[in-house]
This record gives structure tokens, sequence and C-alpha cells, in this order.
């Protein structure tokens, strides 16, 4: 009687489910593009879970928002998640005027990231 091969194939379960990257403390036109190239890259091989440091960031202007929710819009497409972790008042303040931070799962930090509990938004009044 043959053996069942119990062998997993690598080439569709990923090797690592988790990558944390940290982002610059200024994210505008001049980093933006390499930014997104390192989240996409990072959710092309395979991760499920990215997370995306961000205490550290002061400044994020709208060419590094759109590259956000493009590395967020390609994670949802592939069965992944970004996590991006936030602490900066100015940057929160800047996802929430555009609605950026509906789009993106927020994180007050690493821990709440891991655990994958994001935080409570206050409701408008």
């Amino acid at each position: 009687m043959a053996q069942p091969d119990h062998r997993q194939d690598t080439a569709e379960r990923p090797l690592v489910s988790l990558a944390i990257m940290s982002l610059p403390t200024e994210i505008d036109v001049t980093c933006s593009e390499s930014v997104g190239k390192r989240l996409l890259a990072a959710l092309r091989s395979g991760v499920r879970v990215v997370i995306a440091d961000m205490s550290a960031t002061t400044y994020c202007n709208s060419s590094g928002i759109g590259r956000l929710i493009l590395a967020n819009n390609y994670a949802a497409n592939k069965g992944a998640e970004l996590r991006i972790v936030l602490s900066s008042d100015a940057v929160r303040e800047v996802l929430h005027v555009c609605g950026a931070d509906q789009m993106l799962k927020l994180y007050p930090d690493m821990a709440a990231a891991l655990l994958g509990a994001p935080e409570v938004r206050a409701e408008a009044s």
C-alpha cells in the first residue's frame, strides 16, 4: 500500500506569514514611490500580514497616503492584510481629513498590530 505524501507544497503556502517594515519619519513625493514598492514587494512574497511601522513617521502627504491605499487594496485582493502602526496625531489627522483612516487598518502600537486588534474609532457627533 502506498504511503501518503505528507510534504507540503510550499509554492501554495507562504513560508513567512508576517513582515514588519519600518517606514521613514517623513513620507512625501521624494520617497513615497520607494515606500510603495517595498510594501508591494513584501505582499508579493506571499506573506499574510504586513505591518507598516509608522510609529516614527511625523509627516505623510497625499503621495504617501496614495501608496498606503494602493498597498492596502493589493493586500485585500491577495487575501492578505496591511496593518499600520501610527502614533503621530498630525498624520492621523491627515488620514482622517481625506477619509483614508476608514480604508486603512490603523493600530496605536506594535503590540496591537501584532494581535490584530484595530483601534476603536470614536463615532462622529
